[in-house]
């Protein structure tokens, strides 16, 4: 097996070429690496063809060409291939369903000694993860390489050959048939995950729509901002223990990407960031697999992402495989590999493969190369530094997280256990509230009045009071409080003549006046009853003794306003006083909640409050609406 390489820009191909030297070869393997367009793939293709109609030729556009030890843009390799012992076989397939396309493809190409497949496909309509799982479900033992055409970033066409066709949608490939032909294939990942874990809402195959509940261009925007390639941050996600990245190959209108890969609803992820060191080292002392054959040709198929990540060393460590043997290939949208029995798309990758047609068993020791120049790079050196602040940086939060994520998860734990706690008690309390009542006023038909028990009624109804507060909060996400037709003229009154012995004892007393006989409002009794039970009791707890209390329902129009007055302090922070936890006299008993649960009551039954104070007088009125119906 022989290989040469040939770069072209302009002009007639017969000048670069000499077709003559190989018009006697019988088995002959041209790969088409294009960078400038789809007229120069066609010219070159058309022009090969006309002079050597025997050779088998496939090609693609790319983001980028790899000749020996130099990376190339906007150039073509074409790199000629001959063999002794091995038959090539080619196909294109362009069915729309991308697994079948594979599947065709497949059966079109595999023989009983097929050693290899390379394959290229389009790089913005073919979904390459369904497409390489139709291979696989053909035949799961064969090597494959290749990937995904490239357009030089653009996303927009790509284009893809086989012998005299041209493609812009589909996938085109070879196979090398041989008893004698040794194949060794390695990759090499080289990116790291970094930051927050985030979680793909909405994905359809390879096309995100939503990522934490945004649109995938705004995330990016967000965490990356408005002029970064997203190819170059990719998503890292974990499938079966093993770190893969999914990079962004295309932008739609809607802001929705698409993936050189399938995700699924529920991934989490985290961007991706290139480690620098590791990019920086060299390649074929990393790629063991590698070793094992004495190669006489690599072919690499390299993500794009890597050239545009360190453009300025991208080609350091070619010069370690173009030493050994003839190296040729292209930076990819996604590229193909096979690993344990399955084919997987791989992104942000560098995939290599080793071909040796001798019929020696020579295996390679692995030489000892010096690469000073990457190592002494103040420009790599800075990427490095840069690269491990991020790592670590991520680590570091990473572990403060971990101890968040714990301290949030025993305060949430004790939480429960605490409402737990709430609701077995305020279940509890009320049977004995209720005794106690009942055998009250038991006593009171039997024996007449006694002060004292006077007392432990107006205590028993100020528990009371507490107890529907807590009864509600501990119950309001689980119940849904059903509404009804009330009169709130006679629900006020029924209230007042609750409290009454409260407000008596306080040396108090409540004075009721309305300007309507009925009102009616539809409305639920249990927030109902909370709104004016708090009112009322705050009402007794801070007027001053020998005061009177006013309550007042006054209907006006298509509203009634339930207003409670009464002589006592002024209010210091009225802004405040709807705040959980907050009082305004720290020496009066309580927690400071009742007026907080009023206010969200109002909130969601859409009741207006007005609060007045002033030194003579304090109020607070509730606009209730009149029901129509």
């Amino acid at each position: 097996m022989k290989t040469y390489n040939y770069q072209y820009t302009t002009g007639p191909l017969q000048t670069i070429i000499d077709f003559a030297h190989f018009k006697d070869e019988k088995n002959i393997l041209i790969q088409i690496f294009c960078g400038q367009n789809k007229e120069v793939l066609r010219y070159v293709v058309e022009t090969i063809r006309g002079y050597l109609p025997q050779a088998i030729c496939i090609g693609t556009t790319t983001d980028g060409e790899i000749c020996d030890a130099t990376v190339s843009t906007l150039k073509t390799i074409i790199t000629l291939s001959t063999f002794e012992h091995t038959l090539i076989k080619t196909a294109f397939q362009q069915n729309k369903d991308s697994f079948q396309c594979g599947v065709d493809l497949a059966s079109a190409l595999v023989t009983s000694n097929t050693k290899l497949l390379i394959l290229f496909s389009d790089g913005t309509h073919m979904n390459a993860e369904e497409f390489l799982k139709g291979i696989e479900s053909f035949n799961a033992k064969i090597p494959i390489c290749g990937g995904m055409a490239g357009d030089n970033g653009q996303f927009i066409q790509t284009y893809i050959s086989s012998q005299d066709v041209l493609l812009s949608e589909g996938a085109v490939g070879i196979s090398l048939n041989s008893d004698v032909l040794k194949v060794a294939t390695d990759y090499k990942f080289d990116w790291k995950a970094i930051g927050l874990e985030h979680v793909i809402d909405n994905v359809v195959g390879n096309r995100i729509y939503t990522i934490d509940g945004m649109n995938p261009s705004v995330f990016y925007e967000k965490y990356l901002g408005s002029n970064v390639s997203q190819t170059e941050f990719p998503l890292i996600i974990e499938k079966n223990g093993v770190a893969m990245a999914r990079a962004v190959i295309a932008k739609h209108e809607d802001g929705s990407l698409s993936c050189g890969g399938n995700l699924a609803n529920g991934d989490k992820f985290k961007i991706g960031f290139g480690d620098a060191k590791s990019l920086l080292k060299d390649p074929f002392q990393a790629l063991t697999n590698l070793h094992q054959v004495k190669a006489e040709t690599f072919f690499i198929y390299s993500c794009m992402a890597r050239r545009r990540y360190m453009p300025d060393y991208i080609n350091l460590g070619l010069d370690a495989f173009s030493n050994q043997a003839t190296t040729a290939g292209f930076f990819t949208y996604s590229e193909f590999f096979h690993h344990n029995g399955h084919n997987e798309l791989l992104n942000q990758t560098l995939t290599v493969v080793a071909l040796d047609e001798s019929t020696q068993n020579i295996t390679y020791d692995t030489p000892s190369l010096s690469t000073p120049s990457i190592e002494e790079a103040s420009y790599a050196k800075t990427i490095q530094s840069l690269s491990t602040l991020i790592q670590q940086s991520s680590r570091d939060y990473e572990e403060q997280s971990k101890r968040l994520e714990k301290q949030m998860n025993y305060s949430k734990n004790l939480l429960l256990s605490h409402r737990q706690f709430l609701r077995y008690t305020v279940h509890e309390m009320n049977t004995p509230l209720s005794v106690i009542m009942s055998n009250i006023e038991l006593h009171e038909m039997n024996f007449s009045k006694s002060v004292y028990l006077e007392n432990i009624e107006v205590a028993v109804k100020s528990i009371f009071s507490i107890y529907d507060d807590l009864s509600y909060l501990v119950k309001k996400d689980q119940i849904h409080y059903l509404k009804r037709k009330i009169d709130l003229v006679d629900y006020v009154r029924s209230r007042i003549d609750f409290f009454a012995q409260v407000a008596d004892k306080a040396k108090s007393k409540f004075i009721f006046e309305s300007n309507c006989d009925k009102f009616y409002i539809f409305f639920n009794e249990t927030k109902l009853q909370r709104i004016i039970d708090n009112n009322l009791t705050n009402a007794i707890k801070y007027t001053y003794e020998k005061e009177n209390i006013q309550v007042s329902l006054h209907h006006k129009d298509d509203d009634c306003d339930f207003c409670i007055a009464s002589h006592s302090r002024k209010i210091q922070k009225p802004e405040k006083i709807f705040e959980e936890y907050y009082r305004e006299e720290q020496s009066q008993n309580g927690f400071g909640l009742g007026l907080n649960l009023v206010k969200r009551i109002c909130k969601e039954e859409k009741v207006k409050i007005i609060l007045h104070s002033d030194e003579d007088l304090t109020s607070f009125t509730y606009q209730f609406k009149v029901d129509k119906r």
